[in-house]
């Protein structure tokens, strides 16, 4: 028998079907239990004081407190759930990182889906998050990627670089490789404390960076820790990325 203790889960939306819908897949699912139901964003800010749930399956458009608005509320509290969206619109992906939500899942949320979705937000529970935001003092902003496989939240501290490439822009992190469809300039915007610009084509991530060296042929060569690639930082840039080494 599994000893592991159940994660508690509410789920908040208007809509009643779509509730009773979410409600069966999750009995399908082992180490999960509902703790309770919520109508809107209201509702649904009690029943989290009142519950104290793991996870809560939010959706977005409801009425009079939406889900986003919820969510913002949600972000603020001192111990808040680890926030899911299941919604029927996909516009909304980009501001789920915003409100710092672990998963986004479109409707009608299917099995599997939401399988590894609440399998990612239960490795960092809403104690560990906290725990982590406290001892780094670091940026724990995640970015919203949309993919194959749905929306993936990416830790911003964990990208080493990020690489255009035609219309698509490669994130290099430390579990691997995900196009995204932003552009460079839209990350350097977004990020600048995080993502610094080495080359038209290529941002690196700060915490990653190890050093400068400059080629016999006059190229300067950015090097990373965690990864043996040495990436090009062009003319135009070097001493943008000179001057950051030297004021670390």
């Amino acid at each position: 028998m599994d000893s592991q203790p159940q994660q508690t889960i509410l789920i908040a939306d208007d809509e009643p079907l779509a509730r009773q819908r979410v409600r069966r897949l999750l009995e399908d699912l082992p180490g999960y239990r509902v703790c309770g139901e919520a109508t809107d964003g209201n509702d649904t800010l009690h029943k989290i004081a009142e519950l104290e749930p793991d996870i809560l399956l939010l959706d977005i458009r409801m009425p009079g407190m939406d889900g986003m608005q919820a969510a913002g509320q949600i972000s603020q509290l001192d111990n808040p759930p680890a926030v899911i969206f299941c919604t029927a619109y996909d516009h909304f992906a980009i501001q789920a990182f915003d409100v710092q939500a672990c998963g986004y899942l479109l409707k009608p949320v299917r099995k599997e889906a939401l399988a590894q979705t609440l399998a990612r937000a239960g490795r960092t529970n809403r104690v560990q998050r906290r725990s982590l935001a406290g001892q780094t003092g670091q940026d724990s902003s995640q970015l919203a990627v949309r993919t194959h496989r749905g929306t993936e939240l990416i830790d911003l501290d964990t990208i080493l670089y990020c690489e255009a490439d035609q219309k698509y822009v490669t994130l290099h992190h430390t579990r691997g490789e995900t196009l995204c469809d932003y552009t460079l300039k839209e990350l350097e915007q977004a990020y600048p404390q995080q993502l610094l610009r080495i080359h038209r084509n290529t941002l690196v991530g700060v915490h990653f960076i190890r050093g400068l060296q400059r080629t016999f042929d006059g190229r300067h060569l950015l090097s990373l820790k965690e990864t043996e690639s040495l990436l090009t930082v062009s003319r135009r840039h070097a001493p943008h990325v000179r001057q950051w080494l030297e004021q670390r």
